[in-house]
């Protein structure tokens, strides 16, 4: 209640306060109170949108994520999570071609490169071309980084090698590092390649990148070296020393034959090529030549696999008792000559000694003067020792079966024995 007496404040306390006995929630309407910070402070449209859109200044080059909004005649609207959209132009997008735009629908998310942050009408200008690119190249990178090989399809030649094109970036393979079906069918001097070169597709390792320089080199050839030491590594763990496995010869050296296992290469060494001596690999293999071996030693630390050829065939010593004894005539071949001796070959891996005693009645002073390497002779088997790889073989009794046939002095046993040693010193002293 007012009285006349009351001041014009207190008119205005006691006009606004509630009626008696009503509550005060009702006397008032109220309006939703503002957003408010931890601190109570009022939250504005610029605050709202500083704490839900991305703070850092969007730049060109960079590759970000967007989420298609929308298809127009120009290209294509995307939600790139900053305050203005991203547009793609068509001309942008084109390494998808019509049916890969087509494809294209509201709500698919895309990866863009930025060319400008802030367009004429305010969005960024983007590209899906040149993030395909981008990507690539960050692709490339990090398999190079961590070896890894990569895999390409061939998309043209030079008289340098071949143009391959992996992750959208265009690379180039040297002519030596091209190896297997590429290798085949390319054509040398810069003339169009064979039929199926243009297409393939190659793994490779990345051997060098450029970005700066768009330069990008390749191999096949580390690519496969890689893939065989894998292969090498799974191989010395099964192989089991003894066994006999399927090869083929993939390279021949001075020393032996390569014999690829299925992705990994053993070693034939020449002394295993043969129970014969062998002068050169070639003469009992050849390049391609598929055969079964004898695998003789795996060395798992070094990743060695030592093969045989000649363990596949028996030991000729094991068989020398059933195929000869003393007294025969069998027919020889000069390997050797030493200052005691001859040695001739009988048969394949069987080789015996001549003494100087036994190539003459007379006395001579070095076997040279009776026979020479190469010679095919007549000789008659007088000792055998099998198990010492052991033979012994006489010329002029092979001649004359034990007649003399001339009237010079046999050589005295004591002179032998003054001029070469025994018998088993001799083949102690054979090499």
């Amino acid at each position: 209640m007012t009285t006349d007496n009351d001041t014009p404040d207190q008119q205005e306390e006691q006009a606004a306060a509630p009626a008696e006995g009503q509550e005060a929630s009702t006397a008032v309407a109220t309006a939703e109170k503002p957003a408010e910070t931890d601190s109570g402070a009022e939250l504005t449209m610029a605050d709202l949108l500083d704490q839900y859109v991305p703070s850092k200044a969007l730049r060109r080059g960079e590759i970000i994520d967007g989420r298609v909004m929308s298809k127009t005649g120009e290209g294509l609207l995307v939600n790139i999570g900053y305050k203005s959209e991203g547009l793609v132009p068509g001309r942008e997008m084109r390494t998808l071609g019509q049916e890969g735009v087509e494809e294209i629908g509201v709500g698919d998310e895309i990866i863009a490169y930025v060319i400008n942050p802030e367009g004429p009408d305010g969005s960024s200008i983007l590209s899906i071309d040149r993030a395909r690119g981008e990507q690539g190249w960050r692709i490339l990178e990090k398999s190079m980084e961590s070896d890894e090989t990569v895999k390409g399809k061939i998309i043209g030649s030079n008289r340098g090698g071949a143009v391959v094109e992996s992750e959208g970036v265009q690379g180039f393979i040297p002519l030596s590092q091209l190896v297997g079906p590429a290798r085949e069918l390319y054509v040398p001097g810069g003339e169009p390649p064979k039929e199926g070169f243009i297409g393939m597709e190659v793994e490779f390792k990345i051997v060098e990148l450029n970005r700066r320089r768009n330069r990008a080199i390749f191999s096949e050839r580390a690519a496969l070296q890689a893939w065989k030491q894998i292969q090498k590594m799974r191989l010395v763990q099964e192989l089991s020393e003894g066994e006999i496995r399927r090869g083929r010869v993939a390279g021949i050296s001075n020393f032996g034959a390569f014999v690829d296992l299925g992705g990994a290469d053993g070693l034939i060494h020449i002394s295993e090529l043969s129970w014969e001596p062998v002068k050169s690999p070639e003469e009992v293999v050849s390049v391609g030549d598929e055969l079964d071996v004898f695998i003789l030693k795996v060395d798992r630390e070094n990743l060695k696999i030592a093969l045989s050829l000649r363990r596949l065939k028996p030991e000729p010593w094991d068989e020398v008792e059933t195929k000869f004894s003393v007294g025969q005539i069998v027919d020889g071949v000069v390997t050797k000559l030493a200052n005691f001796g001859a040695f001739a070959r009988i048969d394949a891996g069987i080789e015996g000694l001549i003494h100087i005693s036994e190539l003459s009645h007379q006395v001579i002073k070095h076997p040279r003067d009776v026979v020479n390497e190469g010679d095919e002779l007549k000789l008659k088997i007088i000792r055998i020792e099998p198990e010492r790889r052991r033979l012994g073989l006489s010329l002029k009794q092979a001649q004359d079966d034990g007649e003399v046939i001339d009237n010079a002095p046999p050589a005295s046993a004591d002179s032998v024995e003054d001029d070469a040693g025994s018998f088993e010193e001799i083949f102690e002293n054979k090499d």
